[in-house]
Order: C-alpha cells, then sequence, then structure tokens
C-alpha cells in the first residue's frame, strides 16, 4: 500500500507491487491517462511528472518510491487550461499528433518554476530529453519563451481546442 498527494488529492493505493512504475499507477489505479507511456526506460519524456516539483520519468519510477510525497500530473497543471505555457502552446500551434505534449509541457513547466526567464540554451538543454516525433521543437521553444516572457496575447487564447494543450486521454 501506497499513500501518495496526486493533483492536490490524497490517494490510498492498495496492492502496489514494488516494480510497478509510477505511471501504472496513475494511468491504471488513479486514471489519470494524460501522463502518457511512450519507451518504458526514461529516455523519451511522454511520462514526465513532477514529483515534489521536480520534472521525473513516471515510466522508471517505482511506486512505492514516493510512498507519502507530492506529484502533480498534467491533470493538475491547471485545472482549466489556462496555465501560460498551455496558452503558449495553443498560441504556436505546437501540437500535431499530441503524444508528447503532457510530456514536454510538464518538462516546461518545471523548467519555468525554477527559471522565470531561461536564456535559449537553457531551454535547448533543458527540453532535449523530451522526444517530439513530429518535430515541433521550434515550436516548443517559442512556447516557453512566450510563456516566460508573459506575453498579454496569451490571455486571448481560447483553450476550445479539441487536444486542449496536453489533456487528451
Amino acid at each position: 500500500m501506497i499513500a501518495i498527494v496526486v493533483n492536490d488529492t490524497r490517494h490510498t493505493i492498495d496492492d502496489v507491487p514494488d516494480d510497478m512504475p509510477l505511471l501504472w499507477v496513475l494511468r491504471d489505479r488513479l486514471k489519470l491517462t494524460g501522463t502518457k507511456f511512450g519507451c518504458g526506460k526514461g529516455l523519451c519524456g511522454a511520462c514526465t511528472v513532477h514529483l515534489e516539483g521536480e520534472a521525473v520519468r513516471s515510466c522508471v519510477l517505482p511506486a512505492v518510491a514516493v510512498d507519502g510525497r507530492r506529484i502533480t500530473t498534467i491533470e493538475g497543471l491547471s485545472r482549466d487550461g489556462r496555465h501560460p505555457l498551455q496558452l503558449a502552446w495553443i498560441a504556436e500551434d505546437v501540437p500535431q499528433c499530441g503524444y508528447c505534449q503532457s510530456g514536454q509541457l510538464m518538462q516546461a513547466a518545471a523548467l519555468l518554476a525554477h527559471n522565470g526567464a531561461p536564456d535559449d540554451a537553457t531551454i535547448v538543454s533543458t527540453m532535449s530529453g523530451n522526444v517530439c516525433r513530429c518535430g515541433t521543437y521550434g515550436r516548443i521553444h517559442r512556447a516557453i519563451k512566450r510563456a516566460a516572457a508573459r506575453d498579454p496575447a496569451l490571455n486571448a487564447v481560447s483553450t476550445a481546442t479539441p487536444d486542449h494543450a496536453g489533456k487528451e486521454a
């Protein structure tokens, strides 16, 4: 049994095998399907969540290792889908297939939480572990810059899009 706080809600989960990754607890037990399975080896970043504010790969992190700790998933990034990064993602037309987007957003959110004004080299190095199969890296970079700059034009962006900037199942 583990007890974790996910997106500000406390959960107690029974029968968690010692080797079960956090990803499967989130997706299968808690039905939070925004976090994606990509490679299963922590290399692609699709499964990125925050563990007490730090970006981690949930596919290789044993759930028992997070007992008693706080997790934030894409569903908890913003209750209304209006996090500055989500708005910037929409404004820059970042999503194509959308598969990597929740991991990309969570990695970028951790970056901005620790460095509100990252330079280009910092953005590139921080985001380099997150793979986008569609190759929208330039758009991702511009979206992070816009969110960091608190671009006032983002306030006019509608979140009424089919994929809701990374919150698709």
